[in-house]
């Protein structure tokens, strides 16, 4: 049975407004572009999942999770093996929660409460201890911090096929004027067309690139120094202090342990 009709196999049960889900994926995994019925939280207890929707790409490093809205078509690849925990609720049960996919940082608290879900099983039966820990989860939900993972993508056009050539090779010196002539815009034309196709501008968009490019290569084990080089900083101390300004911790705090 595929992945995908696994999941769907009971996302259908009405009867449980929460469904919670365990799986182990191999490195490599990658799941179609699908879309639920329900919300999804999705947890890569262990590992590194990348989502990548119409809107935009998402990476999470370990212990990090990806709000999914019902309806939403999004496909998703695993870098290293991952442990992935999901749950699933009943679309309006959580009315705090947004309408567009949202990186979150899974606290330690959230982190228990996922661990005691997942061991309910997906056919559990509606205890009061059960129903008490779900709900309790509902509650902490909206409660968790967002996080500056995601990379919002233009819509199909001259400048999304430039942005999936950047994510290719990211410079983070990467010049707006090249990108405007490459364009036939002028530069203030290609920084407010920028703008209006993704959200953010320019400047922002291409250190969120180089972050989601590190973010893998750095869970795979490989070095600072050599990341850094790759995307064009002066030296990783430059890396390291852009990298820690936007997520709080060093580069190292996501390098995956050996073995």
């Amino acid at each position: 049975m595929s992945t995908l009709n696994h999941i769907e196999r009971f996302l259908g049960d009405a009867a449980r407004p929460v469904i919670p889900l365990l799986n182990d994926y191999p490195d490599g995994h990658a799941i179609p572009p699908h879309e639920h019925r329900r919300d999804q939280l999705l947890y890569g207890a262990a590992g590194v999942v990348e989502v990548g929707t119409p809107e935009g790409r998402w990476v999470m490093p370990p212990q990090r999770g990806l709000w999914i809205p019902a309806g939403v078509t999004h496909q998703v690849r695993m870098l290293g093996r991952v442990r992935m925990q999901s749950l699933y609720f009943e679309p309006g049960s959580l009315g705090a929660m947004p309408g567009t996919c949202q990186a979150l940082g899974i606290t330690p608290f959230m982190q228990a409460l996922l661990a005691e879900a997942v061991a309910l099983g997906v056919t559990y039966a509606p205890t009061p201890r059960a129903l008490a820990l779900l709900d309790l989860i509902r509650h902490e939900l909206p409660r968790l911090p967002a996080l500056p993972l995601s990379l919002p993508l233009p819509p199909p056009g001259p400048l999304a096929r430039r942005c999936e050539a950047f994510l290719r090779r990211p410079d983070a010196h990467a010049a707006i004027d090249a990108w405007a002539a490459a364009l036939g815009l002028s530069r203030r034309s290609f920084t407010r067309h920028f703008r209006q196709q993704t959200g953010v501008s320019f400047v922002a968009w291409r250190q969120q690139a180089c972050l989601v490019a590190a973010l893998p290569r750095l869970a795979a084990g490989e070095s600072v120094t050599a990341i850094a080089g790759d995307l064009g900083y002066d030296n990783p101390a430059a890396f390291t202090t852009m990298f820690k300004r936007a997520l709080g911790a060093p580069p190292r705090a996501y390098v995956r342990p050996n073995g």
